[in-house]
């Protein structure tokens, strides 16, 4: 029998070509380390497409499941933003706590180049409104998601009252973009491959043993907030077995995250699950492009436990009240932190503001970051982008209790 690539594409799930894709990968980048540039450009692609028709989608969708939602139909997005900031701060409750019971220190040497960091939480609090003001046409360009959710918001509420026709328009438009989305999601597997080949290839696992204490603080604590606290979150929420659903998330969700690096990228990709896991279309049209930006669980962990790093290496004493303060700065700041790869440790500088330190010292510290980067924003992104969809799921559910085969 002669073997039919697309036959078995359509026959075999997603995520199982995304992990021969993984093995793949790994196998080219240790096997052939001077073929990995040739297949590096399928992950760059891959990123690119997503990134490309991501604020598109977000515009078109939020718009049509605003126009078309009927007064006195349920939406959950107040439940879904209480969960992303809840799940933030406890996120960044478990980084403090962690970096106090196994502090790290850090080999800090001339001062790093200086980088645009904002300085003050006020500067982010501006920047965030600074962007829901932004041009229309400019936050599409420039994929301001803050932005183009506030104008899609507003068009979205004055459409309500556009004709019948109008708003089969925007519902013909949303569907038309998620058909795009759907064949761009299908070539995952190859940009997957990609990615991991490119990844291994430069940095390999020597390259981070140097600072495999701080990974080691700062993975755990992902690990830890993404199957003890989040399943605990949910358990609270709808009192049933959790990890399901967490595991669901996490493998459809996450692993995409994991080599993408970008929530913002990911959008397409929860969209299309939460579309699967039978949620409340206009709450996760909306509460999905919203997580991207503000539910950042894994940048207050970034943020918290770099900027602790940066404490103990320093000697400074840390006192219960300034502990507790840097866990809510930790989860303001990730609110703020941008959804693209690396877009949380810029912010480690603010953090460490509240402990004096300079700012030519906070960015060594940013410099470190970018080195481990390769494991901690990958599973950063991981974290935040499957909480993202969870957490959706727990406020459909919560109002709308769905049988176990929904899932």
């Amino acid at each position: 029998m002669i073997f039919n690539p697309l036959r078995w594409a359509q026959r075999t799930s997603l995520v199982t070509q995304i992990v021969i894709a993984m093995i793949a990968g790994i196998a080219l980048a240790v096997l052939f380390p001077a073929a990995t540039p040739k297949v590096a450009i399928l992950g760059t692609l891959f990123i690119s497409a997503l990134k490309a028709v991501a604020p598109v989608l977000v515009f078109i969708l939020v718009i049509a499941a605003i126009s078309n939602h009927k007064p006195g139909e349920a939406t959950h997005v107040r439940p879904v933003l209480f969960l992303y900031l809840v799940g933030t701060l406890v996120a960044s409750v478990v980084g403090v706590t962690a970096s106090l019971w196994f502090p790290s220190t850090l080999v800090l040497q001339a001062p790093a180049q200086a980088a645009n960091a904002p300085m003050h939480i006020q500067d982010v609090l501006l920047t965030l409104l600074m962007n829901v003001v932004d041009n229309p046409v400019r936050a599409l360009m420039n994929a301001n998601y803050i932005g183009i959710l506030a104008w899609a918001v507003g068009f979205g509420m004055a459409m309500r009252h556009a004709s019948a026709g109008t708003r089969t328009v925007m519902h013909d438009l949303s569907a038309g973009i998620t058909v795009i989305i759907q064949v761009v999601i299908r070539f995952a597997p190859l940009g997957i491959f990609g990615l991991v080949a490119s990844t291994f290839a430069e940095a390999g696992a020597q390259a981070l043993w140097g600072y495999a204490h701080l990974l080691a603080v700062l993975l755990g604590c992902m690990v830890f907030v993404a199957l003890v606290i989040n399943p605990l979150i949910v358990f609270l929420a709808l009192r049933i077995n959790p990890y399901p659903l967490v595991f669901t998330c996490l493998r459809e969700s996450g692993v995409t995250a994991f080599f993408t690096r970008s929530s913002a990228a990911n959008i397409p990709i929860n969209l299309t699950l939460a579309k699967r896991l039978g949620l409340n279309e206009d709450t996760y049209s909306i509460a999905i492009p919203l997580g991207a930006t503000i539910n950042m669980a894994g940048a207050a962990i970034t943020i918290s436990v770099l900027s602790l790093a940066a404490v103990h290496t320093l000697g400074i004493a840390v006192e219960v009240p300034t502990a507790l303060l840097l866990c809510v700065v930790a989860a303001v700041c990730a609110c703020g932190a941008s959804g693209v790869a690396g877009g949380s440790l810029l912010l480690i500088p603010l953090a460490c503001s509240l402990f004096g330190i300079s700012n030519d010292v906070a960015m060594q510290v940013v410099a470190i970051g970018f080195i481990i980067g390769i494991l901690q924003d990958s599973a950063e992104t991981a974290l935040n982008s499957s909480t993202d969809v969870l957490f959706t799921a727990v406020a459909c559910r919560w109002a709308e209790p769905q049988p176990p085969s929904a899932r």
